[in-house]
């Protein structure tokens, strides 16, 4: 049966260094190990699973399946360890909490920077580690255990998770200011579906949100260039290339000088609930507690 003691964490980091670079050799100099040393050590991690990691091609190695399964387990396993190091470290010069919280774009852009600066200028003791990431995978984190806290959007589902309201924002649509519908204060969104969009990318809960309203409105939205950030988006329609929409209080000073214009959304599915969960309310640490409860209370902020 085999042990997990004869799993050695170097050689788990030296495996990450193999699978990545794709050579035994580059490893050994990016590690500056000797190649028999490299070797030497695939070969007990090989003997230690009883699977063949690696498999020897004429320009480098290839992962096997098993390798391809240990690269990932071995991945959370030194990611896990560099996050124990650094919390022990923080605990040795003072901090006596650290939360893991994980917001969506809209969040961040928002609302978080002025309420963790409050939260942690009555809080100096406590870490946060904030990330930002997509709503769907914010509530799966939380679900899992690998965030305390996570805020996310209303149109994903949270089954399980203690939530409450976390702020509230509107959506508008951006257009340059020479566009036909520059000219409207207000407008539906059915009527803005003959042009092209600038979205967020795939499995943003954003773009999800117009993809049902244009489904529900049995169009379809043609979405011309994705990118990653509100800041993209913005940058895309500047040159022309779209339309798009995006939470009211993201549109700042300086796009509108970039020559773009807001349009309010009279849909009602433009106005959105930011929410804020955890797996259990009542299982948080102090520190963790203290912080949801204090962004829980934030709504009318």
């Amino acid at each position: 049966m085999t042990s997990y003691f004869h799993y050695d964490l170097h050689s788990l980091r030296l495996f990450i260094v193999v699978a990545e670079l794709g050579s035994l050799t580059r490893a050994a100099d990016r590690t500056s190990l000797t190649l028999s040393a490299v070797s030497k050590r695939i070969a007990d991690l090989e003997r230690s699973t009883g699977c063949t990691l690696l498999l020897r091609q004429p320009r480098g190695v290839e992962l096997t399946a098993a390798g391809k399964g240990l690269l990932a387990h071995a991945r959370q396993v030194v990611e896990r360890v560099n996050r124990m190091a650094n919390e022990m470290s923080d605990y040795a010069v003072g901090v006596r909490g650290h939360v893991r919280m994980w917001a969506n774009t809209s969040a961040i852009v928002q609302f978080l920077p002025r309420d963790v600066r409050v939260f942690l200028a009555d809080n100096p003791s406590v870490k946060i580690s904030l990330e930002e990431r997509l709503s769907g995978d914010i509530v799966a984190a939380v679900s899992n255990g690998d965030a305390d806290i996570g805020i996310f959007a209303d149109n994903v589902p949270a089954p399980n998770i203690d939530k409450a309201v976390y702020r509230q924002d509107r959506l508008v649509l951006l257009v340059p200011n020479a566009h036909p519908l520059a000219s409207h204060e207000e407008v539906a969104f059915v009527d803005t579906l003959d042009y092209e969009y600038v979205g967020l990318n795939e499995g943003s809960s954003l773009l999800a949100r117009l993809l049902d309203a244009a489904f529900s409105a049995e169009r379809t939205l043609k979405v011309r260039i994705q990118v990653s950030s509100f800041d993209g988006i913005c940058r895309m329609i500047e040159q022309g290339l779209g339309i798009g929409v995006l939470p009211e209080a993201a549109v700042r000073t300086e796009i509108l000088a970039a020559g773009l214009r807001p349009v309010r959304l009279i849909d009602d599915w433009a106005d959105r609930t930011l929410w804020i969960g955890t797996r259990s309310r009542d299982a948080l640490s102090p520190e963790a507690a203290r912080l949801f409860d204090f962004m829980s209370a934030q709504t009318q902020a």
